[in-house]
């Protein structure tokens, strides 16, 4: 891995599943490369389980892109010269964030299991593993943000072993932030990443943290996710998403203009992933108080930064 992945995520909303082949989708793309300077693209996409206390996890229904339109968006994005990293990730159907999944460490009779949740999401992270070596994807994240989960750490080595069977590219997880040092694991991956949603006061310190557990591991770093909504107080809770305020898309602007800043300060940190840039672009991006930068302030300071750094080719 080389500086500096200078990444977005690309997700689909549901209402776009099935039309990948319209060109609305591959509009999107072509314009967030255009627009932001990326040289590399997250493609997410949301598997479902019911709560955070289900075992059978649903990456088949309507709610997922198929197979054909997963693999027409990782060559539609390497015809852009975009490097390519495929992100499965999990949601509950309730609301409830994914990193809250648990179940006893003690398994009991007619209670749900972490051994029968972990055979349904390897089911799942090597159903895409596979279909990231046949594409040529450049690196596979097997997880995101699934704090309660990370303490089951033979599990995670056991799908480590099984994902490296069937694909050859480079390997990682995504914690969640302030957890990069409570991942016992990081040795059997490749590369070490994070979301990267600190207060737009707090980058020293929670870098000068990170680089510790960068040094130990001597692992490659990025943040596999990063970014603030557009609202007044976000960026000293950019990772509320449900934080209400008022429309400040300036404040956006310099929250991405100090995490550049702050992050360059420190060598480990080889790239970002901004969160996100959808397939449903906004007819009104003046409007919107999310994460989005498509048409705001914010979207010119990452070109700016983009264009500036280094190249992955």
């Amino acid at each position: 891995m080389k500086k500096k992945i200078c990444g977005f995520t690309f997700t689909m909303y549901p209402s776009c599943l099935g039309t990948f082949y319209d060109e609305y989708t591959k509009e999107s793309i072509r314009r967030m490369k255009e627009d932001t300077g990326c040289n590399a693209v997250t493609i997410a996409f949301m598997a479902l389980q019911e709560t955070a206390f289900s075992e059978e996890i649903d990456y088949t229904g309507k709610h997922m892109p198929t197979d054909d339109e997963v693999v027409a968006m990782i060559k539609y994005a390497k015809e852009l010269g975009m490097q390519v990293y495929l992100k499965p990730m999990v949601n509950c159907k309730d609301g409830t964030w994914r990193a809250r999944i648990d179940f006893f460490d003690v398994e009991e009779p007619c209670e749900t299991k972490w051994s029968v949740w972990f055979k349904n999401y390897d089911e799942y992270i090597l159903h895409y593993a596979k279909i990231a070596e046949d594409t040529g994807c450049e690196l596979l994240l097997i997880g995101c943000e699934l704090v309660q989960a990370e303490r089951k750490e033979e599990y995670w080595r056991e799908l480590i072993g099984e994902v490296r069977k069937v694909y050859s590219g480079l390997v990682t997880y995504n914690t969640d932030k302030y957890q990069e040092d409570h991942v016992k694991w990081w040795d059997a991956l490749d590369v070490i990443s994070s979301s990267g949603y600190y207060p737009i006061d707090a980058w020293d310190d929670n870098l000068e943290r990170i680089e510790k557990i960068v040094k130990k591991y001597n692992k490659p770093f990025y943040f596999a996710e990063c970014g603030a909504p557009c609202r007044t107080g976000c960026s000293y809770i950019p990772n509320d998403w449900t934080y209400e305020g008022p429309l400040n898309q300036a404040e956006q602007e310099e929250y991405y203009r100090v995490m550049f800043e702050k992050c360059d300060s420190y060598a480990f940190v080889e790239g970002f992933m901004c969160w996100a840039w959808n397939s449903n672009l906004s007819n009104e991006p003046e409007m919107d108080d999310g994460y989005d930068v498509y048409g705001k302030p914010a979207c010119q300071v990452i070109k700016k930064y983009y264009e500036a750094s280094g190249d992955l080719s």
